[in-house]
């Protein structure tokens, strides 16, 4: 999964600055310290934008790019923030061929976003992601921990008209 820039512009505090600082501190001269460090960072601020990686950069005195390839090859690491409600659409192989490139297009025409955005509101991410477990109810979508199946394009509406 391609992981992009966010369309949403990065809003840090001081508060979260000031973490990140102390993490990166307290780790600093360790060996192995930039995956901790990210993890923390993730944490503090819900995802990695650039802006973090280049503090994290910074603060642990390694190439930026050597974060940026650390954030984009490790599946738990996110490039652009979630929403308040994370929807997730499965494309392994069921819901592909059941129909799932159907869902996500309805979902992103709904709201106006792509895979890996957020709304400009920060009420709505959306996200494809491989196998979930769940073939026998392909296609299949999940909000936060609520899990849909058996979809068909027009259940797209009132699902997300739960969450509005």
């Amino acid at each position: 999964m391609k992981k992009r820039k966010s369309n949403l512009p990065f809003k840090g505090t001081p508060e979260q600055e000031k973490a990140l600082m102390e993490v990166i501190a307290k780790h600093k001269g360790e060996k192995g310290a930039l995956m901790p460090v990210m993890q923390e960072a993730q944490e503090i601020y819900g995802y990695l934008p650039i802006e973090v990686q280049q503090m994290i950069a910074h603060g642990l005195e390694v190439p930026v790019e050597k974060v940026y390839g650390v954030a984009t090859f490790y599946s738990q690491f996110a490039l652009t923030p979630k929403g308040e409600y994370k929807i997730s659409v499965c494309l392994g192989t069921a819901c592909y061929v059941k129909g799932a490139q159907a869902i996500i297009d309805r979902i992103s025409e709904k709201l106006g976003i792509g895979p890996d955005e957020c709304t400009a509101d920060g009420k709505f991410s959306l996200e494809a992601c491989r196998c979930i477990g769940a073939c026998g109810l392909a296609p299949v979508m999940t909000v936060n921990d609520e899990v849909y199946g058996r979809l068909v394009e027009s259940d797209v509406d009132d699902i997300l008209a739960k969450y509005m």
